[in-house]
């Protein structure tokens, strides 16, 4: 979905939706509120197709217009049992009429399809919240399972919240009855039932997801049909009962963002969509060697649909031969990339050692989770960190790259691809679940928007030998940059020697000499030391004392606590890195200007290690490591601890 906007805007990203107006319409028509943001949440049963029913309200807000974020929450376990704890899937979404950067700390709103629902999410909600429950789950031996003693819409523990009991299930089953389908199945339309509820409420569009259903089911044309029933059937059902005696409206977000044609997209689409066009630019072939891992893989599949691009995606049996295969890519003068998440860069670790070794262009997608080992594969996490940067053998230097935000991926994927291209390196880029699942709206570029990213391979000898020999050296560096020649395999004259054992200064050969190793070795880590990136920004419009200094996805949460702060009056300078090797060449005098620095991050203080390492600066940390974003909230109390102190 696309939409139209124009000119920016700079407003808080609050906790709560806030009442802005309130239109009264006839008599005997329901009161319609204008809300200026609304948080969302949708849980259920990993098998109740939360994920889906969160995915098409989005989609439909994103081309309502408004600026949006969102969360999805999901187990690891392909089907955990079916009303348990574990097996909880939710999906949050958070949208505005006003430029916002997080996914809400607390819902307004929490759709809970049963008990384990309303159990797993419940402390998340505030009082006052509405709370729209499908009563018919709530039965005595759906209860037990998850160590309810009586039901909680009967016992006086809902007091205080704006509960909406609702037979989804019955609801939609006789809504149903007349196309001939089980009740089993007829149940599993229960979620497009409250996705047409909540697009009422909220004065969703329809006609995006009526599409987007005859597509999806174009094979089954009746199951389509009682899915678009069951639909709109929610939606009549908001209209004609007395329960719901108000409906919402959240504007457009007119003013947020600069003119121009968006779509909503998550970190892992935008990071394909970043790769393809970073091999656009470089007028090189895209190729993909990678091993399935989450949350890694939607990458793969991305990328396996757009061959008319160019790109080859090849699913290796493991992740060495993925790595293996992008590298063999790259050699030939392919863009070459790997995918990953942490369990996969320790083993591609060796391979990556070879690509510093041979000094080729490759591009190393991690998309972090938590961990150690297998861990959190359906959580998120920043802990890697610091195996990207020491974690091979030897002494093996490589550029790492971290987006923000996830349609900031985009412009990662681009930039990754000028350091490695340019600097003849393997770059590691350093994405997240939480970017990877998450959307937000995202500018279309135009094409003269892109950087110029095409190569020169070498063509022939590029050095004289005392005796006027002309040869060609794989090793011979540009002065400026340090990167040696890339010559494609198969071009006359240009035939070298490769692998992973020492190479002679300019000519590549074997080499043992101690004394060339460690020229190599010096000259490698020069190369990444000296690659041009841009200085560290810093917002600090009131000459703050104390610094907040971020990477990766820790900046929606980040910015969303200062815009608090400084709404309430207190000064608070902010700087968020994207370039983590080599730091920008600023960092260091930026750092030094503040009393306090902290650094925020979902792991135990990596970057606040590196950067106390570094430039000797006192930085604090404050860390978080349970598989969930920061929460606004709780950032600015943390910052705010850090003026005071």
């Amino acid at each position: 979905m696309t939409s139209q906007v124009s000119s920016p805007a700079e407003q808080a990203d609050g906790a709560d939706s806030t009442l802005v107006g309130e239109q009264r319409k006839p008599a005997g028509v329901k009161d319609v509120q204008r809300l200026d943001r609304v948080i969302i949440r949708f849980a259920g049963d990993s098998g109740d197709g939360m994920q889906l029913t969160g995915d098409r309200f989005t989609s439909e807000t994103a081309s309502f217009g408004n600026d949006l974020s969102t969360l999805p929450n999901f187990p690891a376990e392909i089907r955990a049992p079916a009303g348990t704890l574990p097996g909880v899937s939710s999906f949050q979404l958070h949208f505005a009429d006003h430029d916002i950067l997080t996914p809400g700390d607390a819902p307004n709103v929490l759709v809970a399809m049963n008990p384990a629902a309303l159990k797993a999410n419940i402390a998340d909600v505030p009082r006052g919240a509405e709370i729209i429950v499908n009563t018919d789950e709530f039965t005595k031996r759906a209860l037990q399972k998850v160590g309810y003693a009586a039901s909680p819409l009967d016992d006086g523990s809902m007091d205080g919240y704006s509960m909406h009991p609702v037979p989804l299930t019955t609801l939609t089953v006789e809504a149903l009855k007349d196309f001939g389908l089980t009740r089993k199945e007829a149940e599993r339309s229960k979620n497009m039932f409250a996705l047409g509820l909540l697009s009422w409420m909220y004065h969703r569009p329809t006609e995006g997801t009526e599409k987007f259903l005859k597509s999806k089911f174009a094979k089954k044309p009746e199951i389509a049909k009682a899915n678009i029933a069951a639909f709109r059937a929610g939606w009549n059902f908001g209209e004609t009962t007395e329960d719901f005696a108000v409906s919402y409206e959240v504007a457009p977000a007119a003013t947020a963002f600069p003119t121009g044609t968006y779509r909503n997209i998550s970190g892992n689409l935008a990071l394909s969509y970043g790769l393809v066009a970073a091999s656009r630019q470089a007028d090189l072939p895209l190729f993909l060697g990678s091993y399935p891992i989450t949350p890694a893989s939607d990458i793969l599949h991305e990328l396996s649909r757009h061959k008319n691009f160019g790109v080859r995606t090849f699913q290796a049996e493991d992740e060495i031969a993925g790595i293996g295969a992008a590298l063999g890519a790259a050699f030939g003068g392919s863009l070459a990339v790997t995918t990953t998440s942490g369990p996969g860069v320790a083993l591609k670790s060796e391979t990556i050692g070879l690509a510093v070794s041979m000094e080729l262009p490759l591009l190393v997608l991690d998309i972090q989770r938590g961990g150690p080992s297998t861990g959190l594969p359906t959580k998120t996490e920043q802990a890697d960190l610091l195996q990207a940067m020491f974690g091979r053998n030897g002494e093996a230097p490589v550029p790492i790259v971290a987006p923000c935000t996830p349609a900031d991926c985009f412009d990662a994927a681009i930039e990754a691809a000028r350091i490695a291209l340019t600097y003849r390196t393997p770059v590691m880029l350093l994405s997240d679940g939480y970017l990877a699942n998450g959307s937000e709206p995202w500018r279309i570029p135009d094409i003269d928007e892109l950087p110029d990213l095409t190569v020169q391979f070498a063509q022939g000898p590029n050095h004289t030998l005392d005796d006027g020999t002309e040869v060609f050296w794989p090793y011979k560096r540009d002065p400026q940059t340090l990167a040696r020649p890339w010559a494609i395999p198969g071009t006359p004259g240009l035939e070298h020697r490769i692998g992973g054992i020492e190479k002679q200064d300019g000519t590549g050969n074997i080499s043992y000499d101690p004394a060339n190793h460690d020229f190599m070795v010096r000259t490698r880590q020069a190369k990444i030391d000296g690659i041009d990136v841009p200085d560290l920004e810093v917002d600090d419009p009131h000459g703050a004392r104390t610094l907040v200094l971020g990477w990766g996805s820790t900046y929606g949460p980040i910015t969303a606590a200062v815009r608090r702060l400084r709404g309430s009056g207190e000064s608070i300078a902010q700087a968020h890195l994207r370039h983590l090797n080599p730091f920008p060449r600023n960092l260091g005098a930026v750092l030094k200007r503040y009393d306090r620095v902290v650094i925020p991050e979902m792991n135990l203080g990596q970057l606040a290690t590196l950067v106390r390492a570094k430039y000797l600066v006192d930085a604090h940390s404050y860390n978080q490591v349970n598989g969930m974003p920061f929460k606004a909230e709780q950032l600015a109390t943390a910052l705010k601890e850090a003026i005071d102190g």
